[in-house]
């Protein structure tokens, strides 16, 4: 039986390889795609969220990681596009688990990384995902 694309992106999602991506890749995919990843991140670290929320995040955040992709990833300017897309559209799905504490920890990994400059693009974020 064949996987289906979401299995294979779920399988390529591990914690080294999450952390290996931003930290090597993660100026160069913007800070909104960091912010969007570190908000997954933090829902997939919740006791409470449900196993079908974090198949739908896992899915995403191994999408990012994969290298391959519709728009590869070394592509100037177009590279992380579709990362950022399946990052927002996991996000609208799992909205109602993102909470004060998970927000609050994925901005002060993002003050931590690049100080205040990242505050309007993670606003920016927050408004597609927080209707």
């Amino acid at each position: 039986m064949d996987k289906s694309d979401n299995e294979i992106y779920r399988e390529a999602y591990s914690d080294k390889g999450f952390w290996q991506k931003l930290a090597q890749y993660g100026k160069q995919a913007g800070t909104k795609v960091v912010y969007a990843a570190l908000l997954l991140y933090y829902v997939l670290q919740e006791p409470d969220v449900p196993k079908w929320a974090k198949m739908t995040v896992l899915g995403a955040l191994g999408y990012l990681i994969l290298p391959v992709d519709l728009f590869p990833d070394l592509l100037p300017v177009v590279g992380y596009t579709d990362d950022f897309a399946s990052l927002i559209a996991a996000l609208i799905t799992v909205a109602m688990y993102i909470n004060g504490s998970i927000r609050e920890k994925a901005r002060g990994k993002m003050r931590d990384w690049f100080g205040d400059a990242a505050e309007n693009d993670m606003i920016e974020v927050e408004a597609k995902i927080l209707k």
